[in-house]
This record gives structure tokens, sequence and C-alpha cells, in this order.
């Protein structure tokens, strides 16, 4: 069974994948009414047994408005004139956001504002508070 390569540690099965094509609008002169070229690439993240949970939440969370209720990822590609193209490019973008996902992020680690920057702030508070005072009527009691 032959698999799409992530990274070292995670490959998904080609049967995890599905592809359909549909008609493209944009250029392509009169072949653009009649050729499916547009491709649109699923693959199910909630039920594939090549991810644990951990990644799977991460995917979901850069997939966005990619992702539908389901837990399936669609990719739709459409900017090549070619099937093809459109085809290895749709593969290409899932492989890059399935390897991002599996990037651990970089702890953040706390740090405090520095002294000056307090000043800074606060001199940018009273000069604006000066400024607006300015601006104030003047009342005669």
């Amino acid at each position: 069974m032959a698999r799409i390569l992530i990274n070292d540690a995670i490959s998904i099965g080609e049967d995890e994948v599905s592809e359909s094509f549909v008609l493209a609008s944009g250029p392509g002169g009169q072949n653009v009414n009649k050729v499916s070229t547009a491709v649109q690439l699923r693959f199910d993240v909630a039920h594939s047994p090549s991810l644990n949970d951990e990644l799977r939440a991460r995917i979901a969370r850069l997939a966005g408005q990619r992702l539908t209720k389901d837990g399936v990822l669609v990719i739709t590609v459409r900017s090549h004139r070619s099937q093809h193209r459109n085809r290895s490019d749709a593969r290409e973008r899932l492989v890059d956001l399935i390897a991002r996902a599996a990037m651990p992020d970089k702890p953040r680690r706390a740090t405090k504002p520095t002294r000056a920057s307090k000043e800074r702030r606060l001199e940018t508070k009273k000069r604006r508070s000066r400024l607006k005072q300015g601006r104030a009527r003047i009342h005669d009691d």
C-alpha cells in the first residue's frame, strides 16, 4: 500500500485521501468549459488511523475554515491550468499543513517590560493627557 510521507515519523495512506475534479473558473480559454482541472482533495482528519489525538487537534486549529464539521479537511486547488499540477499542488499543501502541525510550538518565556519601556509608556500617556486637556473648554467661575 502506497503512503504519503510527511516526515520521518508520520506518513498517511493513499487510501485515506480522496480526490475529485471539478470545473475551474479563470483562465483557460475554451478548455475551461469542458475539462475538470480544479482538484478537491479530502482527508478525514477525525478518523485517520495515522494521526494521534494531539496532532488531530493541531491540524484542526491550523486548518480553520477548510475543516468540515465532520472533521474532513478539504483542500481545493484551481491555480494551474492542468489537472496534474493542481493535484500535486493539493498534495503538497496537505503535506505542508500536517508537517506544520507536527512541529511543536516554541515554549513562551514570560518576560517583564523594561524600566525604560515603562517610563516611555507613562511619558506618552502624560503627553497625550496634556494635549487633550489643552482642547478642553475653559470655564469662568
